[in-house]
Order: structure tokens, then C-alpha cells, then sequence
């Protein structure tokens, strides 16, 4: 029995993970019916009010001061810059591109766990990574093979979305180095997410941002997609409890993979060989990261690795 109650939990850990790889699709679709600016903003309301029903109202007082403004603001100024990379990107090929560079991510916070460690570094970490980097550059050049011009061209007709999507990639990994050391094993999500939501709508009216498309088809999909972010974390807060911690790190790692196919038949995006082959890059070179390190016993790569889209 105590075996069939493992597989339970580790199968919530898988569903909430599949589920965080429609995200990206789906912000992509919101940003299109709500606008960049706006349609974020009510995804984050709406996940802020599915997460505050499946986990509760939080309270200041629970938290670590310092926590909740620098774990707060790294939070914030994430899922924001993801959004807005997202929402902003001039076409929906290129929003997936945005996506990609997001999944940097867990091999920069291996990353940045070895350089503030004291430890001996494994020898495969460095060289991981930049396969990882190198994939995204892949991803980017497109079918023509990797070349500066070409990267500089791609990224010079939209400079403002890579930005935020590099510098998100960057954030979250210094959200997943501190959190574990600063959180006291207190989730503080729902507070994150309110906070979340509130800037972007001070972001919204300041804009002057217009055009909400509201009709049944609309509101479903934001609907579904707040709570689609609720049970996620719903079900990843149910697997840590119990389930297979191991598998589903390495399970997580091929989330670029998952949301990419996800995306492309969700947003209808035709990819070429390159596209794909960057994405298994970006997956290797993670993958490769977290086994290098995993013999640590640091929880916050197993924590980090699924705490997100």
C-alpha cells in the first residue's frame, strides 16, 4: 500500500508539471485576446483567487521579513518579465523563442548554486550550461544554421522581449538559490501572486493599454488558465509530501520539451528541425547540469526544478 501511495503522489508531481507546460501557450493566447499588459493582468488576478481558494489566505506575520521583499520582488519582476516577453513578441514563432530562453533557467541556477558554493565543482557543469546557451542561439537562428549576424538580426527586431526574457531566466534562478535559504519552508505564492497581479494592473492604467476582447471563448480561456496555474501548484504541493522527489526533478527537466509541443499545436506554429534540436540542447544541457549535482544535498534544485513554468 505504501507503495501504491508513492505512485499517488508522484503522479500528482507529473500532472502538475505536464500542466505548467501549457502556461506558455496559453499567456501567448490571453496576451493576443486581452492585450500584453492587460490580459497578464488578469491572468494573475485570476490565479491569485484560484491559488487563495486551493491554498488559503496567507499571513504577513508567517514570513520571514526580508524574504517576502527580496523573494517577493525577484518573484514579481520574473513573472512579469515572462509575461510581457511573451505577450510582446512580434509574432507567435517568436513568443515560443521567448519561451525557450526561459528555460535557461534551471541550468543557470545550478549554475549560480555551484559559484556561491564552496564545494568542489563538478567538471561537466560549465560546459553544460553553454550547450544550454547554445541551444537557445539554435532556436533563434532558425533553419539557417547558428551565425552572429543572424542572431543579432533576430533578436534587433524585437530587443526589448529577449531582454526580458534573458533577464528573466536570470531572476528566477536567484528567486531558487535564496527561497530554500530565506523561506523557512514557508510557500508564500499566493501572496507573490496577489502582488504580482497588483503591479501589473498599476502597470495597465498607466499604459493607456486598450483593446480586451470579452466573449464566452475568451473568459473560458482565462478562466482555464488561472486554473490550470491553481492546480498545479495544488498537485506539486501534494507530491512533495510523498512522491518520487528524484524522478520528477528529472521528469521537470524535459518541461521545455513538453510546453513546446504543447505550444506548437496549441498556438498552431509550425517548427523547423533547428527549432527542435535547440530545445533538445537546452533540455541536455540542463539535464546534464542537475545530474552533475544532484548528489548534493540541496533540496533546491529538486525544489526550483518544478516550482515553475
Amino acid at each position: 500500500m505504501a507503495g501504491l501511495g508513492k505512485n499517488k503522489y508522484t503522479m500528482f508531481g507529473v500532472a502538475a508539471i505536464l500542466l505548467w507546460s501549457s502556461l506558455m501557450a496559453l499567456t501567448r493566447n490571453i496576451a493576443e485576446l486581452f492585450g500584453p499588459i492587460g490580459g497578464a493582468a488578469m491572468m494573475y488576478t485570476v490565479s491569485t483567487l484560484a491559488l487563495a481558494m486551493v491554498m488559503g489566505v496567507p499571513r504577513f506575520s508567517d514570513f520571514n521579513r526580508k524574504y517576502l521583499w527580496l523573494g517577493g520582488g525577484l518573484f514579481v519582476s520574473y513573472e512579469i518579465f515572462l509575461a510581457l516577453a511573451l505577450g510582446m513578441a512580434n509574432d507567435r514563432h517568436q513568443a515560443m523563442e521567448m519561451a525557450v530562453i526561459n528555460y535557461l533557467w534551471p541550468a543557470l541556477t545550478v549554475l549560480l548554486a555551484v559559484v556561491s558554493s564552496k564545494r568542489k565543482v563538478n567538471i561537466l557543469v560549465y560546459p553544460s550550461v553553454f550547450v544550454a546557451f547554445v541551444g537557445v542561439a539554435w532556436c533563434i537562428s532558425g533553419d539557417a544554421g547558428i551565425s552572429l549576424s543572424l542572431l543579432t538580426d533576430n533578436i534587433a527586431t524585437n530587443p526589448l522581449t529577449y531582454f526580458m526574457a534573458f533577464s528573466a531566466a536570470f531572476i528566477w534562478a536567484f528567486y531558487c538559490n535564496i527561497t530554500p535559504k530565506m523561506s523557512n519552508g514557508k510557500n508564500a505564492i499566493v501572496l507573490f501572486f496577489a502582488a504580482t497581479a497588483a503591479t501589473l494592473w498599476v502597470q495597465y492604467f498607466m499604459s493607456g493599454e486598450s483593446g480586451m476582447t470579452f466573449n464566452p471563448s475568451s473568459v473560458i480561456t482565462l478562466l482555464l488558465s488561472g486554473i490550470v496555474m491553481g492546480a498545479g501548484y495544488a498537485l506539486w504541493n501534494q507530491a512533495i509530501i510523498g512522491g518520487n522527489m528524484v524522478l520528477l526533478a528529472t521528469f521537470s527537466y524535459f518541461t521545455p520539451v513538453f510546453s513546446t509541443l504543447f505550444s506548437s499545436f496549441y498556438l498552431s506554429v509550425a517548427l523547423g528541425a533547428s527549432f527542435w534540436q535547440g530545445v533538445s540542447l537546452v533540455t541536455l544541457g540542463s539535464l546534464v547540469c542537475y545530474w552533475a549535482t544532484k548528489e548534493k544535498p540541496e533540496q533546491q534544485h529538486v525544489q526550483a526544478s518544478s516550482s515553475h513554468s
